[in-house]
């Protein structure tokens, strides 16, 4: 089974459109999900700043900013 992790901030609205659009495919495609909020953390704060929301698919960056759901659900088949 895939992971999915997205690196999001508080407040950032690009960050909840990208939860809402992998979460309506979670079911359907069948993957682990975990949302880490990089404001505590000042390590995950200077590798991605504002480059949130940060998808990563078993551990390897697929996607920032916007979520592109047809390059998304063809990643987690494959």
């Amino acid at each position: 089974m895939k992971k999915v992790k997205i690196y999001s901030r508080t407040g950032c609205h690009l960050c909840e459109i990208a939860i809402d659009r992998i979460t309506s495919v979670k079911e359907e495609l069948n993957f682990n999900l975990e949302v880490e909020l990089i404001d505590s953390s000042i390590e995950l704060q200077q590798e991605y700043g504002e480059q949130v929301p940060v998808i990563l698919i078993d551990d390897k960056v697929h996607d920032y900013w916007r979520v592109d759901l047809d390059r998304f659900t063809k990643a987690i088949k494959n």
